[in-house]
């Protein structure tokens, strides 16, 4: 097995690679999403086996994925090596249009965990997370429901994805209150045009225990360099079909420009910096990489081998400086002088 950076998973002692390779391309034909799910059983055999072989033992999954098939895919590669991988699910969409087939209840919870497990051929999901949240169930519902699936042994540890940083906050606190096991790791999207949860959410993290998986670290695939940034849709690829980032040319092209600097630099794509500068910013930050061809994920793997200097790391901050809104920008204004230079 080849070295990979790994790290302790938030406030836990679960340890994992710092990249984890996402499956949303896994799928046996569903029409889920053309343009991101359309990797076959044969290809993700192949990327499960190189990652194992190159130290990457985090695998990310959901129930969502191609109507559960991307589970199932990663299941029937892992068989035989179930004790290699740490494997992340998540739960919580709507999965058909029966009433109560969708959110954070205890009902949807239970059922939803029972069809992970069947469908990834295993016995205990290491990480189960929430992949949304729930207007329409209490808090405490949810809370203990996962304390419920984690004491049954079907479920080790806990996390959340795309939640807001107070929810988070309230939820690791009524857990700490009632001797409940906290969530240990947040996925949000996270890239270098995409960092509004440098504001708030990775700072809750950082103080409450949160370990973050970042996904779409390629912006959907803007920081790929591949697109034609006056014309996406006559681009191809999946932001052709559903640009949901937004993101403003002025922005991406001087991300872009900051990350072929680098790339030349290290003898590296963009997109391999892309990813890198996301595991330089925090020693405990971890990448969710996805991939559609083997050579895709050859390339996201070199990311783990590349240092950026600060400078490097300075040009690409300054592409996309998130906005800081009131009172995080009050806040930074307040500073002691005195108390600063004392214990600088």
């Amino acid at each position: 097995m080849n070295e990979m950076a790994c790290t302790r998973l938030g406030q836990s002692g679960l340890i994992v690679s710092r990249l984890a390779l996402g499956t949303m391309t896994f799928t046996h034909g569903s029409d889920w999403i053309p343009g991101v799910a359309k990797t076959g059983l044969d290809d993700a055999q192949r990327m499960v086996d190189m990652a194992l072989d190159r130290g990457v033992n985090f695998f990310d999954t959901a129930d969502g994925y191609s109507n559960g098939e991307a589970e199932d895919i990663l299941g029937k590669s892992l068989v035989g090596k179930r004790d290699q991988a740490v494997i992340c699910t998540k739960a919580g969409f709507r999965q058909s249009d029966r009433f109560n087939d969708a959110g954070l209840s205890k009902s949807h919870l239970i059922r939803s965990v029972e069809g992970c497990l069947h469908r990834l051929g295993t016995e205990w999901i290491d990480l189960l997370v929430l992949h949304k949240t729930d207007f329409t169930t209490p808090l405490e519902e949810t809370l203990k429901t996962l304390q419920l699936l984690i004491d049954s042994g079907k479920v080790r540890y806990i996390g959340c994805s795309n939640w807001p940083a107070w929810q988070v906050a309230q939820a690791i606190q009524f857990q700490r209150d009632n001797g409940l096991d906290q969530f240990v790791a947040g996925q949000y999207l996270y890239n270098a045009v995409s960092r509004d949860i440098e504001v708030d959410v990775l700072r809750m993290g950082d103080t409450m225990g949160v370990g973050l998986m970042a996904w779409s670290p390629l912006a959907g695939g803007l920081l790929t360099g591949k697109y034609n940034l006056n014309d996406i849709n006559a681009s191809g690829g999946r932001l052709s079909e559903s640009n949901f980032l937004n993101i403003a040319n002025e922005q991406a092209q001087t991300a872009l420009t900051a990350l072929d600097s680098a790339a030349t630099a290290h003898n590296a794509t963009p997109a391999e910096v892309a990813q890198a500068w996301i595991l330089n910013k925090n020693r405990n930050h971890t990448v969710i990489i996805g991939a559609s061809k083997v050579s895709h994920l050859e390339s996201s793997l070199k990311a783990a081998k590349i240092t950026l200097s600060s400078a490097e790391i300075a040009a690409i901050d300054a592409a996309a400086v998130p906005v800081r809104r009131y009172p995080e920008w009050f806040d930074g204004m307040m500073h002691d002088e005195i108390y600063t230079k004392a214990l600088s």
